[in-house]
């Protein structure tokens, strides 16, 4: 009698139910060629008694190896290994394969992509400053589950389910066109725009239409870091330009178009990230009009235009005369939760298509009842009253920012006190070597999530803080500065 008892191999501490455990120790065992095809199999409660197990678990096993053509019963005689297998080489045994085999690695070529340097979890440090988040505190999340409940609970959803749902719900569609042209000016219809999963998804789309390998795009020096990598991936020809405290250097690139075709600009107009300075009116009018004359297209990044605070806000570049060169991007996880990602892309409705077709390759729809219950939150004007709200918040919680640094930081540091946003961008002198600094902040459990060492920079994302937790922050930083100054 074939020795069944060596080859299958029971471990009750396993998460994986024993029928399980004896079926996948058959497959091996024939896949090995240790039993050839045709092999007899114990009776199921022959192989019970053999292996211990109840007669219930093995017949299910066999069930398993069944529906799976590994074996062939004959009702009432024998259970055999299917002769459909193709006949295997036993394997020795100090030869047999013992690493799991997704512990190994793939070793047929493939594309590499270069490793992006993200934040550790929270858990891990008690305070982290973010890049300019909201306070989710604060979000109207509520409401907006509330609603997808309800809409997810209709009779009619299951034919809306059916639907093309690539570009968009045509409710939210509709409803935020309405909306942009109330709070930006820009005058479009529900065509002109794509839904999608944030700004990044947006950046990705334009960039893949517009930036094929060797385009040449102009971005802003220092830049949104994933912005250009997404350029950098697709090939194309990365060239950066000074900012200054008036934003992107505008006659730089009018030398730069003189000098070579250039299909993009990558800009940030409002809140530079990760400056936060903000494009002049007179940059901005020459960036039109450059664009124009030298005909390349604009992609506006405008990740969070809603939050502004000492005056009214520069309108976008998409609501000036453009003759449709300008993608405009934008999203609302700035609004309500990063975790919510919906972004939206406007531009002319050739490139909308385009860009919805180019969607469907990777990513054939959004969430149709989030959009939706998104669309409810427009129209009812509650958007609107978060924003008011969190816009008084995240101003008081800038002032209380810049007091701190003024008390804590300010021979140390230097920056501008930002019109809007939800950041304020942090030089420290030479003094202190940021990369130096935040690994002291680390091992007092405090993470920053972006830092330029090249500028010796750092953003404080105020939004998300409350008054005592910004007071807390400030303290470890000045803590570590005073120990590093010791040190050095």
């Amino acid at each position: 009698m074939f020795p069944f008892e060596t080859i299958i191999t029971i471990d009750r501490s396993l998460k994986l139910p024993v029928y399980r455990q004896i079926a996948v120790s058959i497959i091996q065992a024939v896949r090995n060629g240790v039993i050839k095809p045709g092999t007899p199999l114990l009776s199921s409660r022959e192989m019970a008694r053999l292996l211990g197990v109840h007669r219930k678990t093995v017949i299910a096993a066999y069930d398993e190896l069944n529906a799976q053509d590994w074996i062939t019963i004959l009702p009432r005689k024998q259970v055999h290994v299917s002769e459909k297998i193709p006949h295997l080489r036993p394997q020795k045994w100090e030869q047999e394969e013992t690493t799991p085999p997704y512990q190994n690695s793939l070793n047929i070529p493939f594309v590499e992509v270069e490793p992006i340097t993200t934040v550790q979890p929270t858990d891990s440090f008690r305070w982290l400053i973010d890049d300019g988040r909201p306070d989710i505190r604060l979000s109207p999340i509520s409401s907006l589950l509330k609603t997808y409940r309800l809409l997810a609970a209709r009779k009619s959803v299951s034919k809306k389910t059916a639907q093309d749902n690539a570009q968009g719900t045509i409710r939210l569609r509709i409803e935020l066109a309405n909306y942009l042209s109330e709070t930006r000016g820009i005058n479009i219809s529900e065509e002109n725009l794509l839904i999608t999963h944030g700004a990044q998804m947006s950046i990705y789309l334009a960039a893949r239409l517009l930036a094929v390998p060797k385009t040449s795009v102009i971005v802003g020096k220092p830049n949104y870091p994933m912005a250009n990598k997404v350029f950098n991936q697709l090939n194309a020809t990365l060239i950066e330009v000074a900012m200054d405290s008036n934003g992107l250097d505008v006659d730089k690139v009018e030398q730069l178009c003189k000098k070579t075709k250039i299909s993009v600009v990558y800009v940030i107009p409002h809140h530079h990230y990760p400056t936060t300075v903000t494009l002049s009116v007179e940059r901005r009018i020459k960036l039109l009009e450059l664009s124009k004359r030298y005909n390349f297209v604009i992609i506006e990044d405008d990740y969070d235009y809603d939050y502004h605070y000492s005056s009214s806000p520069y309108l976008p570049l998409a609501s000036a005369q453009h003759h449709g060169n300008i993608i405009y991007i934008g999203s609302f996880s700035k609004v309500l939760d990063p975790a919510i990602r919906i972004g939206f892309m406007v531009a002319p409705v050739n490139f909308i298509a385009q860009a919805t077709e180019l969607r469907k390759i990777i990513d054939i729809g959004g969430d149709m009842y989030m959009q939706d219950a998104l669309a409810v939150l427009i129209q009812e004007r509650e958007i609107s009253r978060h924003l008011k709200k969190a816009k008084k918040v995240y101003h008081q919680r800038r002032e209380r920012l810049a007091q701190l640094l003024q008390q804590s930081l300010s021979s140390h540091v230097s920056y501008s006190i930002p019109s809007g946003g939800m950041a304020m961008w942090i030089r420290f002198n030479s003094i202190i070597d940021i990369q130096e600094l935040t690994d002291t902040l680390v091992k007092n459990r405090l993470k920053i999530s972006c830092i330029n060492k090249a500028e010796n920079a750092f953003r404080f994302g105020f939004a998300s803080m409350e008054e005592q937790e910004l007071e807390e922050t400030v303290d470890l930083i000045k803590q570590a500065v005073e120990k590093l100054i010791l040190k050095n």
